[in-house]
């Protein structure tokens, strides 16, 4: 045979294996996105149920009984921080602020049923390069990406939340007659009148600070990958 065409027929013979190759590959790319995409999916929607479940009960922001999530109880402000001593010295104050604080959690256990339906539409919308940036980041990336992508939604629907649960549980009233009695002391800096806004902030710094713990706590305990599509999906970064 010409040796011009031996060397045609190798190098045609080349390309079709190359090509075949290359087409297996972004096959299995393929068929591999949907599993990826669903195991996020599947991770999310189990964080963020539990995250929903422990938050919007009794005591889920005032006594969470998972001592990981101490830290999310909602204190008074910052500025009153610095003076509760004084402000606990005052007459009928010292009780008036244990009330306040109470009040300030129940409200944000009230107001957690919001978040639930918001997280779940995100979820839905979460593309493939959403998932595999997820799959790759650190231990909180999918937090992260709930956060930018829900924050605004949640904030509008809890900042009425918070305020009718104020009302309601009777936190307004009670930090309103704190601070009206407090600014009534000469030189003193005043307190604001009106603290749903710092309660929204606080119950949603909560929410995805054990929206967090639950991330970290699936991407580090095989256990807790309930699924054997999480086990699978989680296979890609183990």
């Amino acid at each position: 045979m010409n040796k011009r065409i031996l060397i045609l027929i190798k190098g045609i013979i080349l390309l079709l294996a190359v090509s075949l190759l290359v087409s297996g590959c972004l096959n299995e790319k393929e068929d591999t996105q949907p599993d990826i995409v669903a195991g996020l999916k599947e991770a999310l929607s189990i964080g963020t149920n539990n995250t929903v479940r422990q938050l919007n009960v009794l005591n889920g922001y005032y006594a969470n009984p998972n001592p990981r999530y101490a830290a999310i109880k909602i204190l008074l402000p910052q500025e009153a921080q610095a003076v509760e001593s004084t402000l606990r010295s005052l007459p009928g104050m010292n009780s008036l602020v244990d009330t306040l604080i109470l009040q300030m959690n129940r409200a944000a256990e009230d107001a957690a049923s919001e978040a639930g339906p918001i997280f779940l539409d995100a979820i839905r919308n979460m593309t493939f390069e959403d998932a595999m940036a997820i799959l790759k980041g650190d231990s909180i990336a999918a937090t992260t990406y709930m956060r930018r992508v829900t924050y605004n939604s949640l904030e509008a629907l809890y900042t009425p939340k918070i305020k009718n649960s104020m009302e309601k549980v009777g936190a307004q009233q009670s930090w309103h007659q704190i601070a009206t009695a407090y600014n009534r002391i000469p030189f003193v800096t005043k307190l604001p009148t009106d603290i749903s806004a710092y309660v929204t902030q606080k119950a949603l710094d909560g929410l995805f600070f054990v929206l967090s713990k639950e991330e970290i706590n699936i991407r580090r305990n095989p256990a807790a990958r309930v699924t054997k599509l999480l086990r699978d999906v989680f296979k890609l970064q183990d």
